[in-house]
């Protein structure tokens, strides 16, 4: 039997989420985790939570992400950030080190780089270079104080953050002189508003009152604007605490050259460049993954305490003398507290595959969408219709594209052409991000909010005390919060309804299928079986009727649309470790850190991989069985049934997988203590 000798360290951590070989990561990596368990771990000790206002000490947050760079990570170096290109990898990097200890230093890391993605998605250059120019630190020499800003989306009434298409901001035309930029009356009353304490900015979204403006817009308001700049009262959370968040109502006057993308003017009237909601579907389209990854990360930083909670349980007791197994094992003796932490580790490994799988497809989509863009301008084809249009007519040629991905002794001529199509490759990767973002930010979040509380359960009483090792009470209330960020969970499946249903996501999740049942690594033909039992029942659901008549696979039905988006997080969740776990076996020996104990550390991973697809499998199954045969009124649903039995059957070995890896909990070597205060 294997030995797992350590918890995993960065050089795994490093293979396995593909950036051993980019050392600017690593230093992100680096400086996120000593800000997050020296001065995040430091005011969460002092009880800085305990509070709704922003204090002198939650500011020592602000000036440590300043100090270290982490303020100036989303820009490029012309904007004087240290880094160029894509940042959606080394973002998530920073989010999931600084969540590690706590969630809201985390959100008080991203807010501002929210505020700036609608003017670096959509903002004309000009915009973008003079808002994220002013987000850095001063330089040696400047004298000038750092631009922070806020992210006004949500509204108070009715409900906030139910519908991002209904707004309560209000903007108007002012004054508009012949000859001159036209002057905006803008009103915004906000809620749960991050980084309101200390923004010098705010992104808000607005809808027209004015016939002399068409629809809605992003607008930029300034503190120094003429009229209200109220920032409002502290929001009564009772969660991510050192984030600074309360509900302004802001009431201003601005140039219409602050519409976010431009505007030009048409018979008299302004019509913004984008609406509203095309700026949020591009800003959420990224940002969602880092808030994903959150929760995630407080799952695996259960992981270290809990083992320590349950070695040490009984020791001091005059029943347990050292050396004895009860001394020296604790709880640890007990089959189902091994276990029961497995799968709240698997849940967690799971989570970051998928997520750090999504933040670097992210990166590489980045350049191709503005290629893309560029091309259909060049072409002419600028309305959204007509690029729906043509993007739609590459799917078979994309669907080609993937086969070639997947077959290792390819056509390297057509490959290398269907590679070099920007609208191929672009379809590939959309339809790919439109399903694995939100299913990110959906499974993450909702899932490991449950596994967290089953965190808390295995250190008892203890779990809810302040002095609980990690954390773990606060992690959980926060995960809570981080499930609503960036839409709560019915928008995600709103979106997964749409996405998860493309033909191209389609042939792309067959060809996960293929590539699993292909394998040897123990628990994937499981998966392959599951994949293909979510495919079938996605076909009869699409082609089939209820008792009624009605369809079944349709947006408004959000009862069976719904169930099939919980499901795909599973398998999806599954296969991109099972890929991790690949790439940890052929490259872990090229590490000399990892090649000492890799046998140990590949057989524990392989377990743990196989543990997940069983449970993927097995909820996958629960779900699907109850939409097919529920909604069942005579088709045939035979093809379904053998897959049900087929991926059963295929759970063979599992239960001893989890019997090792278990066993591999009471062996493995921790520090002495955590490596940040109590």
């Amino acid at each position: 039997m294997y030995t797992l000798q350590t918890l995993p360290g960065d050089d795994v951590r490093q293979i396995m989420w593909r950036f051993a070989e980019r050392f600017d990561l690593q230093m992100v990596v680096q400086s996120s985790r000593s800000i997050a368990r020296t001065t995040v771990a430091s005011l969460v000790a002092q009880g800085a939570r305990n509070s709704h206002e922003w204090t002198d000490l939650k500011q020592e947050l602000l000036d440590a992400f300043d100090a270290s760079g982490l303020t100036a990570l989303y820009m490029n170096t012309s904007q004087g950030g240290f880094m160029d290109g894509p940042k959606n990898l080394a973002l998530s990097l920073a989010a999931f080190e600084l969540s590690w200890v706590d969630g809201g230093a985390a959100t008080s890391s991203l807010a501002s780089n929210l505020a700036l993605a609608p003017s670096h998605e959509k903002g004309t250059p000009e915009q973008r270079d003079y808002y994220m120019s002013r987000a850095v630190p001063p330089q040696p020499g400047e004298d000038r104080t750092i631009w922070r800003g806020a992210f006004a989306l949500t509204e108070p009434l009715p409900y906030v953050g139910v519908d991002t298409g209904v707004l309560v901001g209000k903007v108007k035309v002012k004054d508009w002189k012949d000859g001159e930029e036209p002057m905006l009356q803008v009103e915004k009353r906000g809620r749960f508003i991050t980084n309101m304490d200390f923004a010098y900015f705010v992104t808000a979204a607005v809808d027209s009152t004015d016939e002399r403006i068409k629809g809605s817009c992003m607008i930029t308001l300034e503190e120094g604007d003429e009229g209200s700049f109220d920032r409002g009262a502290p929001t009564m959370k009772m969660c991510h605490q050192l984030s600074s968040t309360r509900d302004p109502i802001i009431n201003v006057t601005v140039p219409a050259s602050r519409i976010i993308g431009g505007y030009t003017v048409v018979d008299g009237q302004i019509v913004p460049n984008f609406t509203h909601g095309e700026i949020i579907g591009s800003v959420f389209h990224r940002t969602r993954i880092p808030v994903g990854l959150m929760t995630t990360a407080k799952l695996l930083s259960a992981v270290e305490p809990v083992i320590r909670y349950h070695r040490t349980r009984f020791r001091g007791g005059d029943a347990s003398n050292p050396g004895s197994p009860k001394f020296e094992q604790g709880i640890q003796q007990k089959e189902d507290a091994q276990q029961r932490l497995i799968d709240i580790w698997a849940i967690g490994e799971a989570g970051a595959s998928m997520g750090f799988t999504a933040a670097r497809e992210a990166d590489t989509f980045d350049p191709i969408e503005r290629e893309k863009e560029s091309f259909l301008a060049e072409q002419g084809c600028t309305s959204a219709r007509k690029q729906f249009a043509m993007i739609r007519k590459k799917d078979a040629e994309t669907m080609e594209y993937i086969d070639l991905l997947f077959d290792t002794g390819r056509d390297e001529t057509r490959f290398a052409a269907l590679d070099a199509d920007v609208l191929v490759k672009f379809s590939y990767l959309d339809k790919l991000l439109g399903v694995i973002i939100p299913t990110t930010k959906l499974w993450n979040t909702g899932v490991g909010a449950i596994f967290l509380r089953e965190a808390i359960s295995l250190v008892g009483g203890y779990g809810i005390t302040e002095d609980c090792p990690g954390f773990l009470m606060n992690k959980w209330a926060d995960s809570q919060l981080e499930a609503t960020y960036e839409g709560p969970e019915a928008v995600q499946r709103m979106h997964l309804t749409i996405t998860q249903a493309d033909p191209v996501f389609l042939h792309l999740l067959g060809k996960y299928a293929d590539d699993m049942a292909a394998s040897d690594a123990p628990g994937s033909d499981g998966l392959a079986a599951g994949i293909r039992m979510w495919l079938t029942a996605m076909t009869y659901l699409s082609e089939n009727t209820d008792a009624d008549g009605n369809k079944l696979y349709h947006r408004k039905r959000q009862g069976v649309t719904f169930p099939m988006a919980d499901a795909v997080g599973w398998l999806l969740a599954s296969y991109y470790l099972f890929k991790d776990v690949a790439e940890l076996q052929e490259k872990g020996g090229m590490n000399p850190t990892v090649a000492e104990g890799l046998e140990g550390l590949s057989g524990f991973y392989a377990d743990l991989a196989q543990v997940m697809a069983a449970r993927a499998v097995g909820e996958v199954g629960r779900i699907l069985s109850e939409l097919v045969y529920g909604f069942n009124s005579g088709a045939d649903v035979s093809a379904f049934a053998a897959l049900r039995a087929e991926a059963d059957a295929k759970l063979a070995g599992v239960r001893l997988a989890k019997d090792r890896a278990g066993q591999a909990l009471t062996q493995v070597m921790i520090p002495e203590a955590l490596d940040y205060p109590m």
